[in-house]
């Protein structure tokens, strides 16, 4: 577990790591692939570890359950805002339930956290909650990942059919596009694609003014990427 430079947590615990969605301007899967290491995965093409290894990512980007990671939460006495998995995508289809229900139960023995937890695929959440294994616990929040309408259009709908009890957000980077927001969870973070992309897209200042608009009660969170095209009087509430 470390301190991140995320601008909405304060540290990010990666107990998986990698994804297979294959996200043209992910920033996680460079970096796997500097620290590469030269483990095979099994037929399934998954990775287990008890130990840690000497490369930070032993299979480099493929989907790897560092066990020996799940206590870190317990260790930090002082309360975090915990971004769970930025090195992967916890809930993709390919990531069995018994890793995720692990990590659920690391959470649950340290309470004075909040965790964060963040997925292009929060149709596992309903999965998850259908058969009794989403915690609704308060300190939990399960967010989507959203660049555009197309994507809003998709997910908004798996977040809207889980209870009141569980929270939600949208992450809202990179911004790709304006979206019309109909249902909108309690928080929403909006952020612009970093780094030297050669297809690196800009968001336009009026996308992210309809969003604000938009949002009467809710709670909106401006990364500081935005700066370059918000200014300086960013934005950056929580819900909590």
């Amino acid at each position: 577990m470390n301190k991140t430079k995320i601008d909405w947590a304060t540290m990010s615990w990666n107990p998986v790591t990698g994804c297979l969605h294959d996200c043209p301007y992910c920033y996680a899967r460079r970096i796997a692939q500097r620290f590469h290491g030269l483990d095979g995965v099994g037929s399934d093409g998954l990775l287990e570890l008890s130990e840690r290894r000497d490369h930070a990512f032993p299979a480099g980007f493929m989907p790897t359950f560092h066990k020996y990671r799940l206590d870190e939460p317990v260790k930090k006495n002082k309360p975090q805002v915990i971004f769970v998995g930025s090195m992967c995508d916890l809930f993709g289809d390919w990531v069995p339930d018994g890793w995720i229900l692990r990590v659920f139960e690391s959470c649950k023995e340290a309470p004075h956290h909040r965790y964060l937890f963040l997925t292009k695929n929060p149709e596992r959440y309903l999965n998850l909650y259908y058969k009794g294994k989403l915690p609704e616990q308060p300190n939990f929040w399960y967010g989507t990942t959203i660049t555009n309408q197309t994507d809003y259009e998709r997910v908004w709908r798996r977040l809207a059919n889980l209870p009141q009890t569980c929270n939600t957000y949208f992450s809202i980077e990179p911004m790709h596009g304006e979206i019309n927001l109909g249902f909108m969870p309690p928080w929403i973070i909006i952020g612009a694609e970093t780094g030297s992309r050669k297809d690196k897209k800009i968001p336009k200042r009026e996308w992210i003014e309809s969003i604000v608009l938009a949002c009467t009660e809710e709670a909106v969170f401006m990364k500081e990427s935005l700066r370059p095209v918000w200014g300086d009087n960013l934005i950056q509430k929580y819900p909590w």
